[in-house]
């Protein structure tokens, strides 16, 4: 995996989750005005909190949507239910490894629209997001 430099702002995220619910995040980026924690599968339940306390607590604190999300493995299966969890409610027709690039086949032009945004901003962020989780590149088709 690569290492991306975390800057504060993002580090303050990371603090206030592990203040909040005494789980740390093991990555934390914003996608779509929202700000993602992905945190390890065992730490899911207890950083959500009883009835989603700790999401709607930090919401508030940063006055931001917020999600948390399960942490994965670099398999393709696992990559397809991270980006599901990160785009969701858009859905996709499938993620595949193609000349190392992860090609996201949409489905429909609307749905690919969608993914993409407007000025490719969407596009541009879960590049970025997928490039320092996994180092490599994303195509939407």
């Amino acid at each position: 995996l690569t290492m991306k430099t975390i800057d504060m702002q993002t580090m303050r995220y990371m603090n206030l989750l592990n203040d909040i619910a005494h789980v740390r995040a093991n990555k934390c980026f914003v996608y779509n005005n929202t700000i993602y924690f992905a945190v390890s599968p065992k730490m899911f339940s207890q950083a959500l909190g009883n009835d989603n306390r700790n999401v709607s607590f930090i919401s508030q604190r940063l006055g931001k949507r917020v999600r948390i999300i399960r942490d994965v493995s670099e398999d393709i299966s696992s990559v397809s239910k991270f980006v599901e969890s990160i785009i969701s409610p858009v859905s996709f027709v499938s993620i595949e490894l193609q000349d190392n690039i992860f090609v996201l086949t949409a489905g429909s032009r609307e749905r690919a629209a969608t993914l993409i945004g407007r000025n490719k901003v969407r596009l541009m962020e879960l590049s970025a997001v997928l490039e320092s989780y996994f180092g490599k590149q994303l195509k939407i088709v």
